[in-house]
């Protein structure tokens, strides 16, 4: 196999969404990563097998991903050969995502230690397990990476993005009134824009 395009989705989304960087990338094949992880240690057993099935015989791998499909890939793929990487809305710091939630549930860390679990009026379940680990599991990316971000990314913010790019050495590029998911003919007109830049 040549050159190849994994495209990870973010929570809720599919494997299919990889279809639309299909016209993008006319020499590469695109696949979808179809994966069923829900934390980013499931995402360290999982990734490498589906990865390595996918793309052990591949020319070269880029990667696409979206979001939480972002952090799984910087957790579980760290030491796979990966060109090159496209982050688009990603999940940089998940400490400090989790501390946002539980500071908007109203929570403390000791109540979340002593419940374990516990659910959210938007929609989240806040996992003391979940926190320890992204605590004692940083995130240590070395691969050439761009990152998109949106103005009104509600998750991540600005500063905490801004950081992460300065300490990872990648591009960032900011959608002006952007939101956390693209999803609206605009959002995904200017993904599109974004890639040919750096292909």
């Amino acid at each position: 196999m040549g050159k190849v395009i994994l495209y990870i989705h973010g929570k809720d989304g599919s494997p299919e969404e990889a279809e639309y960087y299909k016209p993008l990338f006319g020499e590469y094949e695109v696949i979808g990563f179809d994966y069923a992880s829900q934390t980013p240690w499931e995402a360290e057993e999982e990734f490498p097998r589906l990865f390595d099935d996918l793309c052990s015989t591949c020319e070269s791998v880029t990667v696409i991903a979206n979001s939480i499909g972002a952090f799984f890939t910087m957790s579980a793929l760290v030491n796979k050969k990966i060109e090159r990487a496209y982050f688009i809305s990603p999940v940089v710091d998940m400490e400090k995502l989790i501390r946002n939630m539980m500071q908007w549930a109203n929570m403390t860390e000791d109540e979340l230690c002593k419940q374990k679990e516990i659910p959210t009026s938007f929609g989240e379940t806040l996992s003391w397990e979940y926190l320890c680990y992204v605590k004692e599991h940083p995130i240590v990316w070395a691969t050439p990476t761009h990152i998109l971000y949106g103005e009104k990314d509600n998750l991540t913010s600005y500063e905490t993005v801004a950081e992460f790019v300065a300490q990872i050495k990648a591009t960032l590029t900011v959608m002006k009134n952007g939101e956390h998911w693209f999803h609206t003919k605009e959002q995904m007109d200017f993904i599109s824009d974004w890639i040919k830049q750096y292909i």
